[in-house]
């Protein structure tokens, strides 16, 4: 994978979490992992289509995403409420939003988003991706950010091609 697809869901994270929420967060070692490793209790899904295939995971203990939705929301709201999964799910959008657009020379189309609520939940990356664990920190607690992609085989012909391209023209 592509070490700057990392960057950008960082950098995404980062920007989404200082401009809609007023919350500074650091990140830990990005990890590889076998799976996405949901440990936690919450996970806004996302799914990407194109040249790049694959899902990302907003992830979240149940206190943290509390925290997170009621700085996001303007008020606490009850797990139970309709009102923070859509806001778990929009926050994970805006993510998945803000990082495909920095995946220079890419059509990558984004999916609704999906959120599960629930202990030890499972989720299946697509067969053949690599994931990567980003772990976050916040005022709230700490989350992770879950990215599981691939480049398509026509994806990674047509940007050798480009680059051949580039480097034959400079």
């Amino acid at each position: 994978m592509d070490t700057s697809y990392i960057t950008a869901f960082i950098e995404a994270t980062q920007i989404v979490f200082e401009t809609m929420l007023s919350m500074p967060i650091t990140f830990g070692r990005p990890e590889v992992a076998e799976s996405i490793p949901t440990k936690y209790d919450i996970s806004g899904i996302i799914g990407l289509s194109g040249d790049v295939v694959g899902a990302v995971v907003l992830s979240f203990p149940t206190e943290t995403a509390g925290g997170v939705v009621a700085a996001f929301a303007g008020e606490p709201l009850s797990v139970k409420s309709d009102d923070f999964a859509d806001a778990i799910g929009e926050l994970a959008n805006m993510i998945s939003g803000s990082a495909k657009a920095k995946f220079p020379g890419r059509s990558v189309s984004i999916s609704c988003p999906t959120v599960v609520i629930g202990k030890n939940h499972r989720i299946h990356q697509p067969s053949d991706s690599t994931c990567i664990s980003i772990p976050c920190h916040s005022p709230c607690g700490e989350f992770a950010v879950e990215v599981c992609i691939r480049e398509t085989d026509d994806a990674v012909g047509s940007h050798q091609a480009a680059s051949e391209t580039a480097s034959a023209a400079g």
